[in-house]
């Protein structure tokens, strides 16, 4: 296994998302580090990434995936904004979407300063758009064809 150089290992997308966090500095990245504690929890195997880093956003976006991506955790001025790519494939019984909704695809939660999160039904969640991506994953994985088939 390659060990990561000082330069690499200050780069991980674990390092960058508490850095993005600690530069947050208000509720905000308060918020983000809760969401991330609970994704944490209720899916133990995510893989944290940071995508589309950019001139106009160098810390770019964290991401969570397990078979491909479950949310993304985008900070704006007023919200912290949990985008669920295939969100409107599952059930939100607890109604935590309020933002993307007219979409055939993604789904959004919006958290605003002082807002509750309701953290058994965020997890749940979480859980359901990782078991999403197993079986979408599992489903496109190819088939061993049986011998003088």
């Amino acid at each position: 296994m390659k060990k990561l150089s000082a330069e690499d290992e200050s780069e991980s997308p674990a390092r960058l998302i508490d850095a993005k966090i600690a530069a947050l500095g208000d509720w905000r990245g308060e918020t983000l580090a809760r969401i991330r504690k609970l994704i944490k929890e209720a899916c133990p195997d995510v893989v944290e990434t940071v995508k589309w880093r950019k001139p106009s956003n160098p810390a770019g976006v964290p991401v969570w995936e397990h078979h491909g991506i479950i949310c993304t955790g985008e900070t704006y001025k007023s919200a912290v904004k949990l985008t669920f790519p295939r969100g409107a494939a599952l059930e939100d019984p607890a109604r935590l979407f309020n933002a993307s909704l007219e979409g055939n695809a993604r789904r959004a939660i919006d958290i605003h300063e002082g807002d509750a999160i309701n953290a058994a039904a965020l997890k749940a969640l979480i859980r359901a758009a990782a078991d999403l991506n197993m079986a979408a994953s599992a489903a496109t994985k190819p088939r061993n064809k049986p011998k003088g088939a």
